[in-house]
């Protein structure tokens, strides 16, 4: 038995004044879907550049990027060689490396500690922060936790900016180092991704919720600046 056919039928306004007011609309959602982005470039105006340009800031926050079979996925990778060169160029003394170890079998911020020792940063000037499940909780505990109030962060391009706005708005003084990366795949997805984050990002730093889990202060990045040769 053939069923019948059946056609969608978008009804279009007929008038001008429906067509402009439909355009009017159509642009106003736009701009509303695009501005938390906006928010997130001139939260970071002036703050983001390369590890040659970054200051002198004792502290870098180098946050997950994933995992492939337990070591870091290249991005994360390049983010790393970026605070290695920090690390080297004096610019910083401690690492805090900030990810998620929701469960047991995933542990980024210890894959990203033995690639940073593996490439020449001492074990005591890095500092794990297992339960940095986002770019908002990173930032939240890296200031109550880990006592940071000045820090350089480093991320690729299209997550940066949002990275800088919202540690700012959790009390750290940031600027942001933007790694460079191949426009793949995950590039665009992860650029397309910042559209949708961007709302997030500007509730978290209008409301300032808790993270997903604050616990007690943590000595480690005092520490390691202090041991710091």
């Amino acid at each position: 038995m053939r069923l019948p056919r059946t056609r969608l039928r978008i009804a279009l306004p007929r008038t001008r004044t429906a067509q402009r007011r439909t355009v009017q609309g159509v642009a106003a959602l736009c701009t509303l879907a695009l501005a938390p982005a906006a928010w997130t470039f001139t939260a970071a105006e002036g703050k983001v550049g390369t590890v040659a340009q970054a200051p002198a800031s004792g502290v870098a926050v180098v946050f997950g990027a994933g995992l492939w079979r337990g070591e870091p996925s290249p991005y994360l990778a390049h983010r790393l060689d970026a605070a290695v060169e920090l690390y080297r160029a004096g610019k910083v003394r401690a690492v805090l490396v900030t990810g998620d170890n929701g469960r047991a079998e995933y542990d980024e911020p210890d894959a990203m500690r033995t690639y940073l020792v593996r490439h020449g940063v001492p074990d005591r000037q890095v500092v794990s922060d297992f339960a940095g499940f986002d770019t908002w909780d990173s930032c939240v505990r890296a200031r109550k936790v880990f006592g940071v109030e000045r820090a350089v962060l480093v991320s690729q391009g299209f997550h940066i900016r949002r990275a800088v706005a919202l540690c700012e708005a959790a009390g750290v003084d940031s600027y942001g180092v933007a790694v460079d990366a191949v426009h793949d795949a995950t590039w665009y997805y992860g650029a397309a991704r910042e559209v949708l984050a961007a709302g997030k990002a500007v509730a978290d730093a209008v409301l300032t919720p808790d993270p997903r889990f604050l616990g007690p202060k943590e000595p480690g990045v005092a520490r390691a600046l202090g041991s710091a040769p």
